[in-house]
């Protein structure tokens, strides 16, 4: 999202735009870069008629380093970009020190560019930049491929599961249909549960161990600790766990023939947290599961290219379902939305009041679901005012297929039993 809004501003500006430098997360401890994630040399071909863009500094400017900035203040350094920030901010404030100096270095940069009031065409580019100009590097495409090959293909007990191909093309897949799955993104690693200041039943050594956690790493910026987990939870901002995604889905018509992918960084908790929901879904996979480590091998430890493997797999399956909102999430959400690909949006205020009344009976449970959902399935939902542009992409972006939207449409019957049906 970023880099689509430093794209956006090199056009305000009139500027050529220098790939962008990624920050190292203080939670994931990643280094990689932008050419180590994205293809960089389709990402400047694909832009080459609206900006210019360089992998490097000219000789000439080869001074401006991040140690130069971190020294003293520099009067090429832009530090106070506020955020969302209106195209004549820009215009104002960044522009004077292009054209005295020939360079701007804009730190930090993330949600530094404004939802509206910009021209249609900057709207469109930043459409053009997240959806046609950004690709991953061809080793994520390759892995991700092989991914959704096995997931569509899966081995019988017979035909025991071989991952030494990345294209995972046999004989067998000819004949054999190719089956469905969903991707569920499950945002519950200890980052998401130590900054939702939720009570997720771990007992006062975890609600400990969260808060010092959540301490480290943020201060006392997180607002809510304010808050009962009682009201979070009524408000809809606690993040699923495992059990409770697996509720949901049971909930809504799916079950143990159900192919699952579970995309994920490190379950808060382990293998025990998602232990109830491999039991409800059997047939669930992961990176792990579905590729060997040799094949791996150039994404260990790399929290971005871990993300990035799930994202294209999120990208290819029949439907995607996010058990908490989040950056991953709502590019998923924006992008499959723009390509017309259905997309399941829990209702987190809904589920929230749900999982706190104990006396409920399961089919209270299910009933409540499959109402509270019948509007959060992939249907098209226009943009609002400060809404993001990469979330809800419609109106401004041109859909793929405007005339045509093809949605699998859940019907749900008194045994669960889930027909996918193509209108």
């Amino acid at each position: 999202m970023g880099i689509c809004d430093a794209v956006a501003v090199a056009k305000i500006l009139n500027a050529t735009l220098v790939i962008p430098y990624l920050e190292v997360n203080p939670v994931w401890q990643d280094s990689s870069s932008f050419m180590d994630i994205f293809d960089v040399d389709h990402f400047i071909n694909v832009m080459k008629d609206d900006i210019s863009i360089v992998k490097e500094l000219p000789d000439d400017f080869s001074w401006s380093t991040r140690e130069y900035y971190a020294t003293a203040i520099r009067p090429t350094r832009i530090k106070r970009a506020p955020v969302h920030a209106s195209a004549n901010w820009y215009l104002e404030n960044v522009l004077p020190v292009l054209q005295s100096n020939g360079i701007a270095a804009i730190s930090p940069f993330s949600h530094r560019l404004s939802f509206d009031n910009l021209p249609s065409e900057i709207q469109k580019l930043r459409c053009k930049v997240n959806f046609k100009a950004l690709v991953f590097v061809p080793h994520i495409r390759a892995l991700g491929d092989a991914l959704v090959h096995r997931l569509r293909y899966p081995p019988t007990e017979s035909q025991p599961l071989i991952t030494d191909d990345l294209t995972g093309t046999t004989d067998r897949n000819v004949k054999q249909m190719p089956q469905k799955f969903v991707v569920v993104h499950l945002r519950f690693d200890k980052d998401m549960a130590a900054h939702s200041a939720c009570d997720f039943g771990g007992g006062k050594a975890e609600k400990l161990a969260l808060a010092k956690y959540r301490q480290r790493i943020w201060g006392g910026r997180v607002l809510n600790s304010q808050f009962t987990d009682e009201e979070l939870r009524s408000q809809g901002r606690c993040p699923l766990t495992p059990e409770e995604i697996g509720l949901l889905l049971a909930a809504l018509g799916f079950d143990n023939s159900t192919r699952l992918y579970l995309a994920s960084h490190k379950v808060y908790g382990g293998e025990a947290r998602i232990s109830t929901l491999r039991e409800l879904f059997p047939k669930m996979e992961n990176k792990k599961s579905l590729a060997s480590s040799e094949e791996r091998v150039l994404i260990k430890g790399k929290a971005s290219l871990l993300a990035a493997v799930d994202y294209y797999v999120g990208m290819h399956s029949d439907i995607f379902v996010s058990a908490s909102p989040g950056n991953m999430h709502n590019a998923l959400v924006g992008h499959r939305t723009f390509e017309n690909m259905k997309t399941i949006r829990p209702n987190m205020p809904l589920l929230g009041q749900l999982f706190l009344n104990k006396n409920i009976t399961w089919s209270e449970f299910r009933q409540a679901v499959v109402e509270g959902h019948q509007n959060r399935q992939g249907q098209l939902r226009l943009r609002k005012p400060k809404q993001s542009i990469y979330t809800y992409p419609a109106p401004d972006c041109q859909p793929v297929k405007p005339s045509v939207q093809l949605i699998f449409v859940l019907i749900i019957r008194r045994n669960i039993d889930v027909l996918w049906k193509r209108f």
